[in-house]
């Protein structure tokens, strides 16, 4: 399976100390130069910064897709080149958060997850508590609707 990644799931996964979670749930996570630019940028949290200094091993970083897209125009940097890797390598899942890439995946038929699916899924896999990781994202600026945070509760 070939999973892409853009900035937001990486980010806020090593916020949270369980970015090891993701190797173990899709084996190897590619990425876009113009994402490890974005996770090392100055602005983005030390912890971040430094994990994205050292990427490990089963993070597989391609230079970013040269060939233009203007229907993604409206996407940030990091979202458009995740989106156009996606295509390029075939993949069978990108993750991502913003809700305007979310939804030119999904008009392009793509298959996401976010942040959340994962954290939700390695709790399923036995790979973490979910409480206890909802907890510690809720302590980040990763936003999301009441009523979600209320469903992943109750789960």
């Amino acid at each position: 399976m070939i999973i892409v990644s853009n900035t937001t799931p990486l980010c806020y996964l090593t916020l949270i100390g369980h970015v090891e979670i993701l190797p173990k749930l899709f084996g190897n996570i590619h990425i876009a130069q113009k994402v490890l630019e974005e996770l090392r940028h100055p602005a983005a949290p030390p912890p971040v910064r430094n994990w994205a200094a050292n990427p490990p091993e089963w993070l597989k970083i391609h230079s970013d897709p040269m060939e233009p897209d203007n229907s993604l125009a409206a996407l940030d940097p990091g979202e458009r080149t995740a989106l156009r890797l996606f295509e390029q390598l075939r993949a069978n899942v990108v993750l991502l958060d913003e809700a305007a890439a979310r939804a030119l995946a999904v008009q392009r038929g793509l298959r996401i997850s976010g942040t959340l699916g994962i954290i939700f899924d390695a709790a399923q896999a036995g790979l973490l508590d979910l409480n206890s990781a909802l907890g510690l994202l809720r302590h980040t600026n990763f936003r999301a609707s009441p009523a979600l945070w209320r469903s992943l509760y109750m789960r």
